[in-house]
């Protein structure tokens, strides 16, 4: 047996073993024992600190709050070239210890066509993809538009299976597949559906394709900001369905949300790199959780600088996001960031500060100012 342990990007493994996006991002070791045999870990994690108006106890004080938002541990493994698999753990939403978010096995048909099997995150739009430790600016940002994070089983994850391939040169990108589904509103791990006896036990049907039109993206987990490194022109599209997928303790529904999403980004535009985001959502729960229904909206961008500051690179960002619900008293959600990230090693090491304007239909605006870190190893 050959033993090898080396410092390298983690997602260069993902790469070979789960065709993940072309963005190197995680920091790891890996042990090979033989050709094609590998294993690969690593672990991240993101915090900060946040103050927030009229966010203390007495109602009419700033908060002031040190948290861990996220702390996980990144395993892959490959047994040979069409067998590969993944298991990544969050520490747990609303207790101690960690669960299991991503635990699942790739078998590939072909270099470029996969079956995914297990626990992953189900076709869906860029940003959900992307996630909170791929994104432009950073953190779980994207739960007011793109709601698939929290409010979405395992943190966006589900159990299923699905294909997941590239072609054209790893130009067009698509994924489809069945899963569990009916957790569209529930908080993992402790907060499971309360939910009549169901007409029938339908399954969740995913997909997504993406184009690009210049750098490909080959690969299923994607990222949302290639740091000023990629020419990206993408367009993609999202949708979900599900019979009985909206359940509530006194009523059952049609769950269906669908989605586009577009990315550029141009390296080298002056003295950096710029990038521009967008989508568009509408979500249908077919009257059920009216809260839940409606139209979203999100936009952002960003400018990288070349040259370095001592140890990293500035990054000033702006994003936009809004959700228009069907709820009985009409209520709008909006919320702006303005922030600038100090990108000392990709998504490796980051640190962030951002001033954030929320504000809700028929309540005050409610800003808060955040500190961030990640650090991956």
């Amino acid at each position: 047996m050959m033993f090898k342990l080396k410092k390298s990007m983690l997602a260069t493994a993902l790469t070979v073993a789960v065709m993940a996006p072309a963005m190197n991002a995680n920091a790891g070791g890996t042990i090979t024992f033989g050709e094609d045999k590998y294993v690969s870990v690593g672990f991240g994690l993101r915090g900060g600190f946040t103050s927030t108006e009229d966010g203390a106890a007495n109602g009419d004080s700033r908060s002031k709050d040190f948290t861990l938002d996220s702390a996980r541990i990144f395993l892959s493994g490959s047994i040979n070239k069409y067998i590969k698999g993944m298991l990544n753990t969050e520490k747990s939403i609303a207790g101690e210890g960690f669960q299991a978010i991503d635990a699942n096995v790739q078998i590939y048909i072909t270099p470029d066509v996969a079956i995914w099997a297990g626990r992953f995150l189900s076709p869906s739009d860029r940003a959900n993809l992307a996630g909170p430790y791929y994104s432009l600016g950073g953190g779980y940002w994207s739960g007011i538009a793109s709601r698939y994070g929290f409010n979405a089983g395992y943190i966006g994850r589900d159990d299923g299976v699905a294909v997941v391939g590239n072609a054209l040169d790893g130009k067009l990108g698509y994924s489809f597949g069945a899963f569990e589904g009916n957790r569209e509103f529930q908080i993992a791990p402790n907060a499971a559906l309360v939910a009549p006896v169901r007409g029938s036990d339908a399954l969740m049907y995913a997909g997504r394709l993406q184009y690009d039109f210049w750098d490909a993206e080959p690969g299923y987990y994607g990222t949302g900001n290639y740091l000023g490194t990629k020419d990206i022109l993408a367009i993609g599209i999202a949708g979900r369905v599900q019979n009985n997928g909206a359940v509530s303790a006194t009523d059952q529904g049609k769950y269906s949300s669908y989605s586009v999403d577009f990315l550029f980004e141009k390296k080298n535009l002056g003295p950096g790199g710029l990038s521009i985001e967008a989508a568009y959502y509408d979500y249908d729960t077919d009257g059920v959780f009216k809260s839940e229904q409606g139209k979203a909206y999100s936009a952002g961008s960003g400018y990288i600088f070349n040259d370095a500051v001592g140890w990293g690179k500035f990054q000033p960002y702006v994003r936009y996001q809004k959700f228009n619900s069907d709820a009985a008293v009409a209520s709008d959600t909006r919320r702006y960031d303005l922030g600038l990230a100090y990108i000392i090693d990709g998504y490796n090491a980051q640190i962030s500060g951002f001033y954030s304007d929320t504000k809700v239909t028929g309540s005050s605006s409610n800003n808060a100012v955040n500190v961030a870190m990640q650090f991956q190893f």
